[in-house]
């Protein structure tokens, strides 16, 4: 049975957030669920990925958070995957277009977003089975 990113993506309550949000309110939001990227919906449709990356970029551009909006920073748009798709898939669409989450959608609802960190684990666990502990080290 093939590893999937259903069996390693940060699933269950994904935080989402308005694009009208400050860039403050989304920061707190994602500080608080400690997550690196919030999914952007309006009216419940997907429209945009917002990262730590996004903000940083925001505020780099002397940008002040209380009076910016999400909307001006998101990734509109976003490439999203199915659960079904392998991790290594996933890995390689990150490093070609240099971002570190990716929304994962199912019927048309984000289920979950993986994350570099995700993938990380993924391969880990993956490899695990390959391991010779103990036997590869002097």
């Amino acid at each position: 049975m093939a590893v999937t990113l259903r069996d390693f993506m940060s699933g269950g309550d994904v935080l989402t957030i308005e694009p009208s949000v400050t860039l403050s309110e989304a920061a707190r939001a994602m500080r608080r669920r400690e997550v690196g990227a919030a999914v952007v919906t309006d009216g419940g449709n997907l429209v945009g990925i917002f990262t730590e990356r996004d903000l940083l970029r925001a505020i780099a551009e002397s940008r002040h958070p209380d009076q910016h909006r999400v909307e001006s920073y998101m990734t509109p748009d976003p490439i999203t995957l199915p659960p079904d798709h392998l991790p290594s898939e996933a890995a390689q669409i990150m490093h070609d277009r240099k971002f570190r989450h990716i929304p994962v959608v199912e019927d048309g609802e984000v289920i979950g977003v993986v994350s570099i960190r995700d993938l990380v684990t993924a391969g880990m666990h993956i490899h695990s089975a390959d391991a010779h502990v103990g036997s590869d080290f002097p």
